[in-house]
């Protein structure tokens, strides 16, 4: 039966070095458990707050394509998006043409819908609301497992030395009491 804690619990044959590891398991676990959670968490929300800015400054504009667009690519499920002179008139009665991503295969003349940062710029459609809900809980899950790996190694790393150094120990002390045990074999 395994007992637990079993480093921590008095013990004539326990070294300073299983006090020193049983602490580092510790101290490494509940840094995995805050450390992780606390990482994915903050991940999340500050990508849920630049989805969110980035929904709030971008607006979107019908326009017309002035250019034709290439045939798409062959890909299944593939949106292909190239840059085309669009013209489209403004609030105060303004026309404007810019540079902006349209969809391929369209003619010259057709109705275009174009994205606009808050400085008129054009830019790429802001993700929605259940695109930006994955995206965030991906940003935070690998955040917190990178968190984890890293907190993980350094654990491991130190663990290694604590293990390099009983086994110098021990190649010390058979130098020592090995010649008294008689003759070697060999």
């Amino acid at each position: 039966m395994r007992k637990r804690l079993w480093r921590l619990r008095s013990n004539p044959l326990r070294r300073h070095d299983d006090i020193v590891e049983a602490w580092i398991v510790l101290v490494v676990g509940a840094v995995i458990l805050v450390g992780g959670t606390l990482a994915g968490f903050v991940t999340s929300h500050a990508a849920d707050e630049e989805f969110s800015a980035q929904r709030t400054e971008r607006h979107s504009v019908r326009a017309v394509l002035l250019t034709d667009t290439p045939s798409p690519t062959a890909g299944v499920g593939s949106r292909d998006l190239i840059k085309a002179k669009v013209r489209w008139t403004t609030a105060d009665g303004t026309g404007r043409t810019v540079s902006a991503l349209v969809d391929t295969g369209q003619k010259a003349g057709s109705k275009v819908v174009v994205w606009l940062d808050s400085a008129g710029n054009s830019t790429i459609e802001p993700p929605s609301s259940k695109e930006t809900t994955l995206e965030s809980a991906v940003l935070g899950l690998t955040a917190a497992l990178a968190f984890a790996g890293l907190a993980f190694g350094t654990g491991a790393a130190a663990r290694y030395r604590l293990d390099r150094r009983r086994i110098d120990s021990w190649g010390t002390e058979w130098d020592l009491v090995g010649p008294s045990w008689g003759r070697k074999t060999g």
